[in-house]
């Protein structure tokens, strides 16, 4: 059989995904069978819930194109400054609600969403099958460490995350995602994703240590697994943080209508 041969160039974070020689180049591949483009950009180690627009000689094409000798092939991933929408033919539709399902290397970030207020699942038991299978039923992003499992077909909505800090990975994703105006927090329990409720002090005494019995008046219950919280020592702390990754919605709110007084 004839060895075919196509160009490649990968831009932006795809880049991640590659060896170094391959990383910011333009680079020849060779192929004997026939291959969809999706099939292809995999094989290099890109999952392709990370692509947002892929050209082949110049004009877009989607998941199933099949790539033929000589193709000129460029792919990219969110674009950030540019509208590109009538060009794009490979990313599904953003979803409506951002919620989560993430692998066992994210316990410390699945808290961290769930304090935010985001609709998040986790277990350190989750098979891979199953984290691609809920992603899918239950129509929520898959957030994981692992790239081969981005490359499951049944997955629409997925993200890699690169940060290897939980409190880098918050930021990466909030800011990725862009979710800063999605904040809601304190609505979920970071212990199993449960509703928060009100409760009165009475309700939970006996639960409490003697020191939050005598200075503490407000009180949550989780309606799923029934944790007690309370504003602690700690809260301050938290809320600077969220005050900080919602003080980046002010500034691109800021930024837009800058721009839109300027057209």
């Amino acid at each position: 059989m004839r060895k075919s041969s196509c160009s490649m160039r990968f831009y932006e974070e795809l880049n991640d995904f590659l060896p170094q020689e391959r990383r910011k180049v333009c680079f020849s591949h060779d192929f004997q069978r026939r291959a969809s483009i999706k099939d292809m950009i995999e094989a290099q180690g890109v999952p392709h819930t990370e692509i947002e627009l892929i050209l082949v000689n110049g004009c877009s094409v989607g998941f199933s194109y099949i790539v033929q000798d000589g193709d000129r092939i460029s792919v990219y991933p969110m674009f950030e400054a540019f509208d590109v929408q009538s060009m794009i033919r490979v990313r599904p539709y953003p979803l409506r609600i951002s919620r989560f399902v993430l692998d066992v290397h994210l316990g410390k970030l699945a808290r961290y969403l769930r304090l935010l207020g985001f609709d998040t699942l986790y277990r350190n038991d989750y098979e891979d099958a199953e984290l691609a299978h809920l992603a899918s039923k239950e129509r929520r992003i898959l957030l994981t460490r692992d790239r081969d499992l981005l490359k499951r077909s049944v997955v629409t909505h997925g993200y890699y995350v690169r940060a290897i800090d939980p409190r880098r990975q918050i930021e990466e994703i909030i800011e990725r995602l862009d979710l800063h105006r999605a904040i809601q927090p304190f609505q979920r329990c970071v212990r199993c994703n449960g509703r928060l409720a009100a409760t009165t002090k009475q309700q939970v005494w006996e639960r409490l240590p003697p020191e939050t019995r005598r200075c503490v008046q407000e009180f949550w219950i989780c309606e799923t697994c029934e944790q007690v919280y309370w504003e602690g020592s700690h809260m301050p702390h938290i809320r600077r943080f969220i005050q900080a990754l919602q003080a980046r919605a002010s500034a691109v709110s800021s930024a837009e209508q800058m721009i839109e007084g300027a057209e």
